[in-house]
């Protein structure tokens, strides 16, 4: 069973993290590339741009923020490619998907991981 687990790029790093993949779009805020301690940054595997600004971190719009998403990460070429990547280096080793959203509940990055973890049990 792969583990995937979630954090924020701010928190400090572990060596129990393994892989740390960076899965936002833009760069977070206020932590240089050094103290950040990505293994890589996987941007293609972020929502949309015109996504990613519809929703704004809304808690009011996250149930149709989360339907959406899964729609791109299922469909599109590139979020999809970036998503077998992680499913990939997870069957290998642990993985951290890191990001920079404060909310640790209505974010991206709790549902590409519940995205990622269901694609791994079927």
């Amino acid at each position: 069973m792969a583990n995937i687990f979630l954090k924020r790029v701010y928190d400090p790093y572990d060596e129990g993290d393994g892989c740390r993949i960076l899965v936002d779009r833009l760069w977070p805020r206020g932590i240089s590339k050094e103290n950040a301690r990505l293994s890589f940054w996987l941007k293609e595997v972020a929502p949309s741009t015109d996504l990613r600004k519809w929703f704004c971190h809304k808690p009011e719009l996250f149930q149709e923020f989360r339907e959406r998403y899964l729609e791109e990460l299922r469909t599109e070429g590139p979020q999809s490619e970036a998503a077998q990547k992680i499913i990939d280096i997870a069957s290998k080793e642990p993985v951290t998907l890191l990001y920079g959203a404060k909310d640790p509940v209505y974010n991206h990055a709790i549902v590409l991981q519940e995205e990622l973890m269901n694609q791994i049990k079927n």
